[in-house]
C-alpha cells in the first residue's frame, strides 16, 4: 500500500464554516454505515491512514456534499464530518470546500464524475483488496498509471464513462489506485447498493 495514501494532492482551497445540513449528513451515515461495517470504508491501522468516502450532490451544479479528509476510521459519522464542495477546476487541479473539515482527498474524481451526467446523485469510493483483485480489468477499469485525486484520474473517468459499461452500470475499478473502486447512482441508495451488491 502505497504510503502517499489519504492524503489530498490537490489544491485545497478550504473556508472554516459551520456543519453541513443535518438531513443530508444523515443520509450520507445511513448508508456509509453499512459500507463501514463490510469493511468498504475504514482505516489502515499500521498507517494509520483513513479510506473510503461517499458523497450527495446538493443544489447547484458542480456542489457536492463529501466525506471530510481522514473520517474513515469513524464507525459513525455527524454533520461535522462532511464538506461541502463549492467548486471544482480539474485543469488547474484545485477544489473549493466550505465546512469543518476539509473534503476527502478524491473530492477532485467526484466532481469529475458529477459533471459527466446531470443524472448522477451520488458517488461512493471504498477499498477492498479482494474485490480489486477480483474485478480489475472485468469491471471498467482506470489505466494503471493514473494516480488517485489527480486530474488524470478524473479525466480517465470520462474516457470510461464515453467507451465502456461504466456509463450504464455505474461502477468501476482504479488500477492505479490500490484496491480502489467506485461506484455512482442517481441516489445514494442505488450508488451504495451496487457497490455492496459486488461485495455480495
Amino acid at each position: 500500500m502505497s504510503f502517499d495514501e489519504g492524503y489530498i494532492k490537490y489544491s485545497s482551497h478550504w473556508t472554516p464554516g459551520p456543519p453541513v445540513d443535518a438531513s443530508v449528513a444523515a443520509e450520507l451515515d445511513a448508508w456509509r454505515r453499512p459500507l463501514f461495517d463490510a469493511g468498504l470504508i475504514g482505516q489502515y491501522r499500521e498507517l494509520g491512514i483513513g479510506y473510503g468516502n461517499l458523497s450527495v450532490r446538493c443544489g447547484d451544479a458542480g456542489r457536492f456534499v463529501i466525506s471530510g479528509t481522514q473520517t474513515g476510521h469513524l464507525p459513525v459519522t455527524t454533520p461535522e464530518h462532511y464538506a461541502l464542495v463549492t467548486h471544482c477546476d480539474i485543469n488547474a487541479n484545485a477544489v473549493s470546500c466550505e465546512g469543518p473539515v476539509k473534503a476527502s482527498s478524491e473530492a477532485m474524481t467526484h466532481a469529475a464524475i458529477y459533471a459527466l451526467d446531470d443524472r448522477i446523485g451520488a458517488i461512493v469510493h471504498v477499498h477492498s483488496a479482494a474485490l480489486w483483485k477480483r474485478w480489475i480489468d472485468v469491471l471498467p477499469t482506470t489505466r494503471s498509471d493514473v494516480a488517485y485525486g489527480t486530474p488524470e484520474m478524473a479525466r480517465e473517468f470520462g474516457r470510461l464513462f464515453a467507451t465502456t459499461d461504466f456509463s450504464s452500470d455505474g461502477i468501476a475499478v482504479m488500477a492505479g489506485h490500490e484496491e480502489g473502486l467506485i461506484s455512482f447512482g442517481a441516489s445514494l441508495e442505488e450508488a451504495a447498493t451496487r457497490m455492496l451488491s459486488l461485495a455480495g
